[in-house]
């Protein structure tokens, strides 16, 4: 498991950064909004005196003080910020591979297991018609509850899709799944791939 890394050159370029800033900026925050999902961003602040960071880590390895959330901490595994100068002033980057998809690990909760199949095992086959599901919640420990969208909402083979694939995929996957339920709204049909 490797940690986010900040490259030497990104770290020289945000300390000049943070050097020209305000008093009140103490660092840099780091986070993912949407983490886990196909709409993951990740994002990277100015942390100020008085931004709230009860749901921050502080992060001691680098020359400046580094915040990062502690919910997006698993998809900022083998993260890299990176610099590279060039005759317009240079590209700060961040690449974190896992940000949409987490490499999940043997204490991962029900529900990042079941993203994690989602995201990795049935979107995949389902963007092969504009189609995508998302987990809502997991009722009583057994039964996911899911919204499908794209071309998957109003489709007339949702119910083939959502119990021969989606169904079957997951409670093979994750044992403690015995059964899904559809909380979308089909009678919408405008983007449907099978109408």
């Amino acid at each position: 498991m490797s940690e986010l890394n900040i490259t030497s050159s990104a770290e020289k370029y945000l300390n000049e950064l943070l050097e020209n800033q305000d008093e009140d900026t103490i660092g840099i925050k780091i986070f993912i909004t949407e983490p886990g999902t196909p709409r993951a961003e990740t994002c990277l602040a100015y942390c100020k005196e008085e931004d709230e960071l009860d749901d921050f880590k502080l992060k001691e390895n680098f020359s400046f003080k580094v915040f990062i959330e502690e919910k997006s901490e698993i998809f900022l595994e083998d993260a890299i910020v990176d610099y590279s100068p060039d005759k317009f002033g240079g590209t700060l980057t961040i690449k974190a591979p896992n940000s949409k998809v987490p490499a999940i690990g043997e204490d991962a909760s029900l529900e990042e297991r079941i993203n994690f199949i989602l995201y990795s095992e049935i979107n995949p086959g389902l963007a092969a018609h504009g189609g995508e599901v998302s987990l809502v919640e997991v009722l009583d420990g057994e039964q996911a509850v899911l919204q499908f969208g794209g071309g998957c909402q109003g489709c007339g083979m949702i119910d083939l899709t959502l119990k021969d694939g989606v169904e079957k995929t997951l409670v093979e996957m994750v044992p403690e799944i015995t059964s899904v339920m559809d909380a979308t709204d089909h009678s919408y049909r405008e983007n449907a791939y099978y109408k």
